[in-house]
């Protein structure tokens, strides 16, 4: 599968944002998708992920109650919303999927297997 992340952009404090990510090659059926953020000598950090068939949801605390999943199955796209965003909230967006994870390693990187390019967002204050 394919991905291509978009959405991204220039934001002030308080702003909101949508996110979105298409599957290309493939559906989304059998995935974990997950969306991570990663800044300049940072790790790449687990933003939130949905179990795509289940439709099981998952936020890192950064974000929850600011961020909502949801999925478009008939266009194979996933939306994350993210709400009163902060400039800690500054960073390259990636969406990810993986047929390996599970709830253990959710949160690492390395056990998803495919990566979109990345759309960024810039949170001034």
């Amino acid at each position: 599968v394919q991905l291509q992340a978009s959405g991204g952009g220039l934001v002030q404090a308080g702003d909101s944002l949508r996110l979105s990510c298409a599957a290309s090659g493939s559906s989304f059926r059998g995935y974990t998708i997950g969306w991570f953020r990663q800044t300049t000598g940072k790790e790449r950090e687990f933003v939130a992920g949905i179990k795509w068939n289940s439709g099981h949801k998952f936020y890192a605390d950064s974000v929850k109650g600011r961020s909502t999943l949801s999925k478009d199955s008939a266009k194979s796209t996933l939306y994350m919303q993210l709400n009163s965003l902060n400039p800690e909230d500054t960073a390259l967006y990636y969406c990810t999927a993986s047929t390996r994870v599970i709830l253990s390693n959710l949160r690492n990187p390395s056990a998803y297997d495919h990566w979109g390019q990345g759309t960024q967002v810039t949170v001034s204050s």
